[in-house]
């Protein structure tokens, strides 16, 4: 048995990952401050004597009483509306954040992930994204503080992993989606979904024809356990997501008929600094790893549907 922290527990990913831990009969210590996690995420875990919630911003240093063997760093706001709602606190989250991570793994000789995600590609130049680019972001756009917070966390990972030998995981995260989403998070998917069960206009930002590549929750999940037990030679980064490329449109579309939906779609403006492409090279996640994700666009879009209506 090991004693896991994840930061970030309650959110989307995290709580899925607690549930899979705690499945595999490890110890789980689950951290969030709340800010877009939610308790509901994890009420069914409270009686699982091996799960343990503790309310907390990581921006502030933390004691643990037991000795920790691996940390998973997910916590961090993840999609704009959120990120964007409290930008300087975002930035903190990403950097000083993993900086008392990264000192916690250290006094307990501990492996710690880093939730790095595909934005540190920022508008790219490159397509597909592969782990080598290093990226077309703004540094003074509105959102930076996700982007350059994020780039900067792996910047910290990699230093302490130079100066001090620390076993460190660092993967991008492309788009997910699955149960447990907020309807309000501001995501393409639960946007998307919210708006077709509620027969209310479907708002596509742009014309529609940028590109996303949507993987589901528990292919991710996989990926992560994967990622933790690999060889501490394996540090990354490595992109995780579906090489599947789809477009905004057609995945309007798609939520459309699956909702069986009176919606209309609606477009607006093009928010600033939006990818116009998004599409992960995962070559060194089969590599390194023997991950790739298996479930089907339209079967994961249906189990995510069923969620909500029961929300």
């Amino acid at each position: 048995m090991k004693n896991f922290i994840i930061t970030g527990g309650a959110g989307f990913l995290g709580s899925h990952l607690c549930d899979q831990l705690l499945r595999t009969g490890n110890q789980v210590t689950c951290i969030d401050n709340l800010s877009t996690g939610s308790i509901n995420n994890i009420k069914h875990l409270h009686s699982n004597k091996n799960f343990k919630f503790i309310e907390h911003d990581i921006i502030n240093k933390i004691q643990f009483n037991t000795k920790i063997d691996f940390i998973f760093n997910l916590a961090c706001p993840a999609s704009p509306p959120q990120y964007q709602n409290d930008p300087i606190q975002t930035f903190k989250t990403s950097v000083i954040g993993s900086i008392n991570l990264l000192e916690k793994a250290l006094e307990n000789d501990a492996k710690i992930f880093q939730a790095s995600t595909s934005e540190v590609y920022g508008d790219p130049m490159v397509h597909p994204q592969i782990e080598s680019y290093f990226g077309n972001v703004n540094t003074i756009g509105i959102r930076s503080c996700y982007d350059e917070g994020k780039r900067a966390a792996e910047t910290c990972f990699f230093d302490y992993k130079r100066k001090h030998n620390l076993d460190i995981k660092v993967v991008r995260i492309f788009n997910t989606y699955g149960p447990r989403m907020s309807p309000q998070d501001g995501r393409v998917v639960s946007n998307f979904i919210y708006q077709a069960l509620n027969n209310i206009p479907l708002t596509i930002y742009g014309d529609g024809s940028q590109t996303r590549s949507f993987c589901y929750v528990e292919d991710m999940i996989d990926a992560f356990i994967k990622t933790s037990e690999s060889d501490s030679s394996i540090c990354g980064p490595i992109n995780l997501g579906n090489p599947e490329e789809n477009t905004i449109l057609s995945i309007a579309q798609m939520i459309i008929s699956l909702c069986e939906s009176q919606s209309e779609i609606i477009f607006k403006e093009l928010p600033q600094d939006d990818p116009r492409q998004r599409q992960p090279d995962i070559t060194k996640a089969k590599h390194l790893l023997s991950w790739e994700p298996h479930t089907e666009l339209n079967e994961g879009l249906k189990k995510t549907i069923n969620y909500f209506k029961n929300i």
